[in-house]
């Protein structure tokens, strides 16, 4: 079975069975606590803790997709069987209960004849999870009845904690549940041995996972307390990539038809076989992948974020294809494989298909040089020890713009000890410069400048928010000026913008003061930061402490900026008054200027 009949079958199932079938949403989820779509619930999130109704918007309870999902905790697995940054998830829902909801029995019963009367799989094979109770929350005897009933014994259910059957939130507070897991048993000859082997097994992947129930019936408050939800609902997730692998016999995705095209192509253009190369290939895959996607997505590299995330993986790539021999642009014909294979089902990637290919080509000429002056310093360093200090990583990190993670991984190969508290130390000395340094930086306008400077602050955030709402994600600050009359703003952009976007820009913005959007000044360390959505606004290296500015409406919460920043603002929108943009004009190749003022 290939991944397109896979797909098809799934939506077509639920389809018939009365469900709507809902779009992916985008990888940038709305939810700024967190950097991507880490699940299929996530663009569901309002419905599922009953603050939307899916009746109005959907004309249904009961909801399929097929979700584009990333998670940045499995990068340093990648290359293994089952982890990828970029996957797939199938998903069925039913929100809320009255006469056309359903709960867990109908969950339970459509799995199992998904899985065994549509695909085939034997359901002698099949193994289940449940919520064995912990704390304040009671054992699930509910799922294991409907388990019995349905023919699955009670040798083949598993009661387990919290930390393996209890699903959620994706973010500190929100709805979650008990959940049943089922696994399939791939063999005994996969197996190692043990009597106790099955689901969840520490020492095989011989019984995996290849779906989730979650019975939605809790909500996680501030005080991280479990309530009890207004309404029940199911939340499922199947894992594509691993149901099409057990589907196929195959041990992992990367020998499904998914990567079949690329690593083909790849054994082609480097001269090396994939079978010898099993975990370089793979890498290469994920990360092309992977990338496709969040560039398609409107994320570009960086240096905070979502575009340190996707850096980080375009420079693995590159780096891995230099040790597979490869030549600078390899990736050129396999971006062309991904985005053909994927065109019909998320249209994006062929839409934004220049885009995406010009994003790479520059992140590969920044880090050609890095990464060549990185690896002849380490490989001199190597001649004489085996072991790098903390302060060579950091002058790696420093002068070179070498990446820690990058040194760790090298260092890792080639079994060199590196003295991170050493590089930490050094770090943080930095650090306290650049924020001395930083406190200079407002032209003149700093954290004492009067109601002038905290007005122009203010604008200089709507207007960041305002550019990439009317011209795109792409857009991001690169460098900015203010004084006690204007405000000047360098952001990145190919083209001169035309007078209607200017037009466009002005009128968001001036619409925004005349809301009288609340700005909100917060204190958090910088990973908080940076994992809630702020925007990094200065390339400074900044402090383990910083200040976010968050601009929402009052009444419906909804953020039209947030951003970590060092200067003052005004506390509502409205005191701006007026905004106008003076005069847009080009400052260095690939980046735009724009000179504003306020009355």
């Amino acid at each position: 079975m290939d991944s397109y009949e896979l797909r098809k079958l799934f939506l077509d199932f639920f389809a018939e069975r009365g469900h709507k079938i809902i779009p992916s949403s985008s990888l940038l989820p709305t939810d700024p606590s967190v950097l991507f779509t880490t699940a299929g619930m996530q663009q569901f999130s309002l419905y599922l803790s009953g603050k939307k109704d899916p009746i109005k918007d959907f004309n249904s309870r009961h909801i399929a997709t097929c979700q584009k999902c990333f998670r940045t905790g499995d990068i340093e697995e990648i290359g293994d069987d089952t982890h990828h940054t970029f996957f797939e998830m199938l998903g069925n829902w039913s929100i809320g209960q009255d006469e056309t909801g359903y709960f867990k029995e109908d969950a339970i019963k459509y799995a199992l004849e998904f899985l065994v009367n549509k695909l085939g799989l034997d359901k002698k094979k099949i193994h289940v999870t449940v919520f064995k109770g912990e704390g304040s929350i009671a054992r699930d005897e509910e799922a294991i009845n409907i388990w019995l009933k349905y023919g699955i014994p009670l040798e083949r259910i598993k009661e387990c904690s919290k930390k393996d059957n209890f699903w959620g939130p994706v973010s500190d507070t929100g709805p979650c549940g008990p959940c049943s897991e089922i696994h399939y048993d791939r063999g005994e000859e996969l197996g190692c041995g043990r009597p106790d082997c099955g689901p969840n097994c520490e020492y095989c992947k011989r019984v995996v996972e290849i779906w989730n129930l979650v019975f939605m019936q809790y909500f996680k408050n501030d005080s991280g307390e479990y309530e009890l939800l207004s309404q029940k609902n199911i939340d499922t997730g199947i894992g594509f990539e691993r149901l099409l692998s057990l589907l196929n016999q195959k041990s992992a995705a990367y020998e499904t038809d998914l990567f079949a095209d690329f690593i083909s192509k790849l054994e082609e253009i480097s001269g090396h076989k994939y079978l010898e190369n099993k975990k370089a290939f793979r890498i290469i895959a994920d990360h092309i992948r992977s990338s496709v996607f969040v560039i398609s997505d409107g994320v570009e590299p960086s240096n905070v974020g979502q575009g340190y995330v996707l850096r980080r993986l375009l420079r693995r790539v590159i780096r891995y294809g230099k040790t597979l021999e490869l030549d600078q642009q390899f990736y050129l014909p396999l971006v062309d494989i991904i985005i053909n294979k994927y065109k019909d089902i998320y249209l994006n990637v062929f839409t934004r298909q220049e885009s995406i290919i010009d994003a790479i080509k520059k992140e590969e000429y920044k880090f050609e040089a890095t990464l060549e002056k990185g690896l002849s310093i380490i490989e001199k360093i190597l001649l004489t020890k085996k072991e790098l200090t903390g302060e060579e990583v950091f002058d790696l990190y420093q002068s070179y713009g070498f990446p820690l993670e990058l040194t760790q991984e090298i260092a890792e190969e080639k079994g060199i000890n590196i003295n991170i508290d050493e590089f930490n130390s050094a770090l943080e000395k930095h650090q306290s410069i650049s924020r001395a340094g930083a406190e200079k930086k407002f032209g003149g306008v700093g954290k004492d400048a009067g109601e002038e400077g905290a007005k122009l602050h203010t604008a200089t955030h709507l207007l960041h928010a305002a550019l990439r709402k009317i011209l795109g994600e792409h857009v991001q600050q690169m460098g900015s000026d203010i004084n006690t009359e204007r405000l000047r703003f360098d952001f990145k952009h190919a083209q001169k913008m035309t007078p209607e976007e200017i037009k466009q820009v002005e009128d968001l913005i001036n619409l925004k003061i005349k809301e009288d959007l609340e700005v909100k000044k917060e204190e958090m360390n910088l990973d908080e930061a940076l994992k809630s959505g702020a925007i990094a606004f200065f390339k400074e290296k900044y402090p383990d402490q910083v200040y976010v500015w968050t601009i929402f409406n009052p009444d419906s919460k909804e953020v039209f900026s947030k951003e970590i920043c060092a200067g003052p603002h005004v506390e509502k929108t409205s005191q701006l008054k007026l905004f106008k943009i003076i005069k847009e004009e080009s400052s260095s190749a690939g980046v735009r200027r724009i000179k504003a003022v306020i009355n």
